[in-house]
């Protein structure tokens, strides 16, 4: 008998782990968890096109690094351009009127490509 007696305790030990089986969750756990779950995914969702618009911002300032220096280098190879002009007519008219020339003429192309721009600016005109 002792070995009945042995064998209680861990009958009645076994017993109670199969009879410790956990209760199907409630519908208010459910919705609980689910609502959990949904905010994870959100957060996780937020996280994800924060790093995109991150790289993609990053690309676009590279970009726009390497467009400021053409800028830059294109501006100053136009005013050696215009320079050179000006000597170059120098030696015909004179270094002021040559000056006044490319300079006026400068104007007159910009004031020309200000008015094309500010027409396309009003509505009903084609791009």
């Amino acid at each position: 008998m002792s070995g009945i007696n042995n064998v209680t305790p861990i009958r009645r030990a076994a017993d109670a782990v199969h009879g410790a089986v956990t209760p199907e969750p409630g519908l208010t756990d459910l919705v609980s968890q689910l609502t959990g779950d949904a905010k994870d995914v959100a957060r996780a969702e937020i996280a994800l096109q924060k790093a995109k618009v991150g790289e993609a911002v990053g690309r676009y300032k590279n970009a726009a690094i390497f467009f400021v220096a053409a800028g830059v280098l294109a501006l100053a190879g136009l005013i050696a351009l215009l320079v050179g002009l000006i000597e170059t007519l120098a030696t015909l008219i004179g270094p002021g009127w040559a000056t006044f020339v490319v300079a006026g003429a400068v104007f007159l192309i910009a004031g020309v490509l200000a008015m094309v721009g500010k027409n396309r600016l009003s509505p009903g005109a084609d791009a």
